[in-house]
């Protein structure tokens, strides 16, 4: 419904940002971390997530649109609402939580304000593998982008996706066209993936 809302940040409280944009003034849920970002009677654009109830409709707003993507993934995981999400988000920079589950740090995940070994474990269940982004440190860069994030899409690990494919490209013939061994890779990818 709403994808962002650009206006002046009119107050900060220690759970939302008001922005004024127009003769209408927004509240917004937002991590705590972003909000400390936002300056006062300053301009900023903030994408946005309506969270909609029979009996309530709260807006949700990050910064980026990997902070988005990660609030959207954290909603998948089963025990995490919106209020939880934000959180979670709170209390773990961006990067330290695209680490912890990488690496498969529960430790890590364990210390988040608010996050029991229960729902950490099932983080790191559901999530290896679907936060870290393209540019970042700890992504296997592949030449098969699209590849890879169908692969992910699919609900395999990033990085195991990567190197799959770069397994079955060594073996691939050099001399087929490209849409031809993009569709060869993508069935050999999943056939190592699947130990088959």
């Amino acid at each position: 419904m709403f994808n962002s809302i650009r206006g002046v940040v009119s107050a900060k409280g220690t759970e939302s940002v008001y922005l004024l944009s127009g003769d209408i003034e927004w509240d917004i849920s937002i991590p705590v971390n972003d909000i400390h970002s936002l300056t006062l009677n300053s301009e900023c654009r903030i994408l946005t997530w309506l969270y909609t109830r029979e009996d309530l409709l709260k807006l949700y707003g990050f910064l980026t649109e990997r902070r988005r993507n990660t609030f959207l993934e954290l909603l998948k995981v089963e025990g995490i609402g919106p209020k939880g999400a934000v959180k979670i988000m709170s209390g773990i920079s961006q990067d330290d939580l695209e680490s912890a589950l990488e690496n498969g740090d529960l430790t890590r995940l364990e210390a988040v304000p608010g996050l029991g070994k229960k729902t950490a474990q099932k983080m790191l269940l559901s999530l290896k593998g679907k936060l870290v982004q393209s540019g970042s440190a700890n992504v296997v860069s592949s030449p098969y982008n699209d590849l890879v994030e169908a692969l992910v899409g699919m609900g395999y690990d990033r990085k195991l996706a990567a190197e799959a494919l770069a397994k079955a490209e060594e073996s691939a013939a050099p001399d087929l066209q490209e849409a031809e061994k993009e569709k060869l890779l993508f069935q050999e990818a999943i056939v190592y993936l699947s130990g088959a």
